[in-house]
């Protein structure tokens, strides 16, 4: 078996650069194999940019097709089966004894075996969505042995399979691409943008400078070879993309490391990330352009982002302590160690300076608990919430819904990230009796997004917690979600199914029993229950009964004669 060490190397200004990966780590090349018995071709990459987390696997193409034969990577076990309506939808992890675990997402199906033992635990637990794990000696497995049929179930949005390699021990997930598998790349990233941050202030007070870029060779360098600054602490972020051989499709890059005078000063590496870490993607772009449809990665981190994938010396900023040039050189690759170089000078001169004005209102801090306090609307964020320094910006108005006890309150707005999660009061408008306290909501706006949480009675104030800014309304919901009713006479269909409507646009349970049995409805995607008929709903005529439940605690039942 051979090993990688990702180690390599590059030439810039007369200087050997040595790069070296996060972990000096040795990879285990050609023990997998790819998952698909078609050509390894690839939608995203790993460390692609996404909403709120970076990919953290392959998304492996399937011809635009569902149900083609998945096949395990390697010998192992199946250690663990995981279904629900978003995220992987129905997929497979395989443990093995090398210390990896794989994970094969957006299935179909099952293998009939491990199929078959599924249903009879969703049945025993009475619950479609489901996450078990598994002894080794249940399910094993061999390398290259069926496991599944594809799909798009999930978070998806076309047929592929979601392929990911974790440490076991950790469960961090770790780049396919160092493994070996066999994928022709000898195309270096693409850099479309360069830009420049004055880093005596917040990175979200400012709009950064562009320095535009020429090519030569294999090196980017700036229109103006010497890039003079006015400010004496600066920062970069670099717009890059990666390509495969004979493919157009733009994809993450792996590593980006800026070098200072030949020695390392800061960078990042996409290998070996957490779930728990991943929504720190927020923190290495920026993310009011990013707002904007503009993707910037920050090569520092920024003062509230301390579980980043930087390998950073100090805080990664650049201290301009004289006026001589600085040579600076930031190397961009990808898994199969394709570089790209950008080359240039920067000197510092203070007649550059640009004047601002320090934050004199409302602001929330990184590194410490915030609390935002009017008379009638509070936020709390925790000590991990703020990446860099936010001006508070807030307004209310009456509203006119009928439902609402309170104003609409806004709060900064979706440009700003939020790590973990804000807590917000509101003050209600009205008097609110003991039974309209048990059906409280908050509802946030957040850009085109709509969030509803149920909220607690906090002494006279309303309170829900968030994991983003915008506005902020509160609502008594006493109206219960609607049922549409189902064709009495099943005898020509091989399939149930509902979609039941809430004014609030949530159900938070759904359940339906046959003469008092729980029946196994599927929710992919979060909108449509789907009931395949199966030995469970046998000939005959039965009582159907169906539960929903919103977000609020409103109940609707509804039972129907059917016959099958």
């Amino acid at each position: 078996m051979m090993m990688k060490k990702l180690r390599t190397g590059f030439m810039a200004g007369g200087l050997w650069f040595t790069i070296t990966s996060q972990a000096q780590q040795n990879y285990p090349t050609h023990y997998f194999r790819q998952p698909l018995n078609i050509p390894l071709q690839l939608v995203a990459n790993f460390g692609e940019v996404r909403a709120n987390h970076w990919h953290m696997g392959l998304d492996i193409r399937t011809q635009h097709k569902t149900n083609l034969p998945v096949y395990a990577a390697a010998d192992g076990y199946v250690s663990r089966v995981s279904i629900e309506p978003g995220g992987f939808g129905q997929a497979i992890y395989v443990q093995h004894p090398n210390g990896y675990t794989t994970l094969y997402g957006h299935l179909n199906s099952f293998y009939p075996q491990l199929e078959q033992y599924v249903k009879e635990q969703q049945y025993s637990k009475e619950t479609w969505e489901i996450n078990l794990s598994l002894q080794p000696g249940q399910f094993p497995v061999t390398k290259g042995m069926f496991l599944a049929l594809s799909g798009s179930t999930g978070a998806s949005e076309g047929p592929h399979v979601h392929f990911e390699i974790r440490d076991s021990q950790t469960g961090n997930c770790l780049n396919p691409l160092v493994f070996g598998f066999p994928i022709v790349d000898d195309v270096p990233p693409t850099v479309n943008r360069l830009a420049v941050y004055d880093r005596n202030q917040s990175t979200y007070a400012q709009t950064p400078d562009f320095l535009a870029l020429k090519k030569k060779g294999a090196v980017y360098t700036t229109e103006n070879s010497l890039i003079r600054v006015g400010s004496n602490q600066i920062s970069f972020a670099i717009g890059a993309t990666d390509r495969f051989s004979g493919s157009s499709n733009p994809n993450g890059i792996y590593s980006a490391e800026m070098f200072v005078d030949g020695k390392l000063l800061s960078g990042f590496q996409l290998n070996n990330i957490s779930y728990n870490d991943t929504r720190y993607i927020n923190a290495q772009l920026d993310f009011p352009l990013k707002a904007r449809g503009i993707t910037l990665q920050h090569l520092t981190p920024l003062p509230g982002a301390s579980r980043v994938p930087y390998e950073a010396k100090g805080n990664g900023v650049l201290h301009l302590k004289d006026q001589n040039p600085h040579h600076i050189d930031i190397m961009i690759r990808d898994a199969q160690d394709n570089i790209t170089n950008i080359s240039f000078e920067v000197q510092y001169d203070g007649s550059l300076a640009k004047p601002y004005q320090p934050i004199q209102e409302k602001k929330l801090i990184p590194n410490q608990v915030n609390i935002f306090e009017t008379t009638n609307f509070e936020l709390f964020t925790t000590d991990l919430g703020i990446y860099d320094t936010l001006a508070v910006r807030f307004s209310s108005k009456e509203s006119a819904v009928p439902s609402s006890i309170s104003s609409l309150f806004e709060f900064l707005g979706p440009s700003y990230p939020v790590h973990d999660q804000v807590t917000v009061r509101i003050l209600p408008v009205a008097a609110i009796n003991d039974h309209q306290k048990q059906r409280l909501i908050i509802q946030n706006m957040s850009g085109s997004k709509t969030f509803v949480k149920k909220a607690t009675w906090q002494n006279g104030w309303v309170a829900a917690a968030f994991r983003q800014f915008g506005n902020y309304q509160a609502f008594v919901d006493e109206e219960p979600p609607l049922i549409p009713s189902p064709p009495s006479n099943l005898s020509r269909t091989s399939r149930l199914a509902f979609t039941p409507t809430d004014n609030h646009h949530v159900v938070k349970n759904f359940r339906a029993e046959l003469d008092g049995h729980w029946l196994r409805f599927s929710n992919d995607k979060g909108k449509t229950w789907v009931y395949k008929l199966d030995e469970k709903f046998p000939a005959g005529e039965h009582e159907l009964k169906v539960h929903v439940e919103d977000e609020a605690g409103n109940v609707t039942e509804k039972t129907w004669k059917v016959r099958r």
